[in-house]
């Protein structure tokens, strides 16, 4: 469940930081406000797949999916332009964010440093 709501969050942050950019300096209105609803809830989301994620990898992953949609929505939207190398990075952003998943866990360790068999 962690990492659902971790990708629920990088969503939610590829939204506010489109939102952002349209809310044009915070004089669009609608615009705003989508930026303030979805920062607040990436950010409550992060936190808690935080609590269960270790904090460099939930971090890196809310980071790079982040950016890597608002990228591919502001090329969907037509704000972007599209290259093969443009997308060859992207990919290699997400395939970066697959291998954090992938990557093995730390051994918990018990009050004197021996792994607990817990992972």
């Amino acid at each position: 469940m962690p990492w659902i709501v971790l990708l629920v969050s990088a969503v939610l942050e590829s939204v506010w930081a489109t939102a952002l950019g349209r809310s044009e300096g915070f004089t669009v209105l609608p615009a705003t406000i989508v930026f303030a609803v979805a920062l607040a809830a990436s950010m409550g989301t992060l936190a808690w797949a935080a609590r269960h994620i270790p904090i460099g990898t939930a971090y890196a992953v809310w980071t790079g999916l982040g950016a890597a949609l608002t990228v591919l929505i502001a090329i969907v939207s037509g704000d972007e332009s599209a290259s093969v190398l443009k997308v060859l990075f992207l990919l290699g952003i997400v395939a970066a964010v697959v291998g954090l998943k992938l990557a093995p866990a730390k051994a918990p360790v018990d009050a004197e440093g021996r792994a607990t068999g817990d992972a």
